[in-house]
């Protein structure tokens, strides 16, 4: 299962090959409230069977982004989503940890928490300031940095970066992600690259980083953010 918990609502389209999947917090606007709404009206599958949900988020400028979040995972909960699932994974915006975007670390809905990032400044940034909000809510909650996940901008000597902030964090660096069009391609399709391009070296280091992940449950450290 994947929940897609930005505004933007595009964490789940190039698994249900769509423009954007309607969101719970569009949805409950139509219907009336959320609890007119049944699972299967918010929740689609796609590629390999993936099951794919949008929290969304309110219109530009009006109310708060991260109470989407929180209404989403609060009703997934009720109406039993997380039953006979291997993984669920939390697309969180990275770059914004205000409470509701939080949720998932501070209500201990997520165990472990990959930040993907580039080596450029203001992605390294948002890494230390997301190692924060951990730090923060990791006494009160199980909740773990399982490591960075470089995503290659192919800016200036970004792996030993990458490397030298997850020294700093305590943790390590999960996968180094190279460049490349063929992700873009895919995209225009509407696909995955597994899905496009399931012999292309890009899909296998995808396939690569999802067994680093698999093989990192359970290893999840508290980390040292910058000051």
């Amino acid at each position: 299962l994947i929940v897609g918990c930005d505004p933007k609502a595009d964490s789940t389209r190039l698994i249900l090959h769509a423009k954007a999947q309607d969101t719970i917090l569009s949805l409950a606007a139509s219907a009336g409230s959320v609890e007119d709404l049944e699972l299967e009206d918010v929740m689609k599958v796609g590629y390999q069977d993936i099951r794919c949900v949008e929290s969304g988020g309110p219109e530009p400028g009006v109310g708060c982004a991260g109470r989407g979040v929180i209404t989403s995972i609060n009703f997934l909960e009720e109406n039993g989503a997380y039953e006979n699932i291997d993984y669920v994974s939390y697309d969180v915006l990275g770059d914004v940890v205000c409470g509701g975007f939080a949720m998932p670390i501070r209500e201990n809905k997520a165990q472990e928490i990959y930040i993907v990032m580039s080596g450029e400044m203001m992605a390294m940034y948002a890494a230390n300031n997301i190692s924060k909000g951990i730090l923060k809510y990791a006494n009160s909650g199980g909740v773990r940095l399982g490591g960075l996940i470089c995503n290659e901008r192919q800016t200036d000597k970004e792996l030993e970066l990458a490397e030298a902030l997850a020294k700093k964090l305590g943790t390590q660096l999960i996968y180094f992600v190279p460049r490349d069009n063929v992700v873009q391609h895919a995209e225009l399709r509407r696909m995955t690259v597994l899905e496009y391009a399931p012999d292309s070296k890009q899909a296998d280091h995808y396939r690569k980083l999802a067994a680093k992940v698999h093989n990192n449950g359970g290893k999840g450290i508290i980390p040292t953010p910058i000051s």
